[in-house]
């Protein structure tokens, strides 16, 4: 899975195509991740003894190849490679750039 916790995202399709958000959230079992602020989805409760009934608003997964990274350097959509450095670490880097990605 190349998109990890953290990482800035742009939404690619879906009703929430072109928002932006961090991800909080990675199932890596169902591929499939939770933005902040993105497919925000209502979720009623029924009263209680412990509280009245209300409507919750929560962020609902989505899948991940609806998200593209977001480069650092030039702020559009870009897939993710992998390189070795010469110390034998590796790292992921934006395709758009070549920008080391955090």
């Amino acid at each position: 899975m190349k998109i990890k916790q953290g990482d800035l995202v742009v939404v690619t399709t879906g009703k929430d195509a072109g928002k932006t958000g961090k991800v909080t959230k990675v199932n890596k079992e169902k591929g499939r991740v939770t933005v902040e602020k993105v497919n925000i989805q209502k979720k009623h409760v029924k009263k209680s003894s412990k509280g009245p009934g209300q409507r919750i608003e929560r962020e609902a997964p989505i899948h991940i190849s609806n998200v593209m990274i977001l480069c650092p350097k030039t702020k559009k959509p870009s897939r993710v490679g992998y390189r070795i450095l010469e110390n034998g670490k590796k790292e992921r880097y934006a395709k758009v750039s070549g920008e080391t990605l955090v």
